[in-house]
């Protein structure tokens, strides 16, 4: 994975939420293009999302350690 695959990813409209799914197995979602940030090597994703609307803690994924992006299907 590059830096380009999660620009794409998250500058797409409509905005399509997808899940990471990384080396050690572990999951992250990114429901919402503001809950991630990306460096040069890592993929910031934010957590547990306030009433304020900012994470109330965030997760450095390495885009080494991105095994898979799987899609989220819409909840009904």
């Amino acid at each position: 994975m590059t830096v380009q695959t999660f620009r794409e990813l998250l500058t797409q409209r409509p905005f399509k939420p997808f899940r990471l799914v990384m080396s050690s197995g572990q999951t992250y979602e990114v429901r919402h293009p503001e809950m991630a940030w990306l460096t040069r090597t890592s993929i910031l994703v934010g957590l547990d999302e306030t009433r304020e609307g900012v994470p109330a803690e965030f997760k450095i994924c390495s885009f080494l350690h991105v095994a898979t992006v799987e899609p989220l299907t819409p909840v009904a």
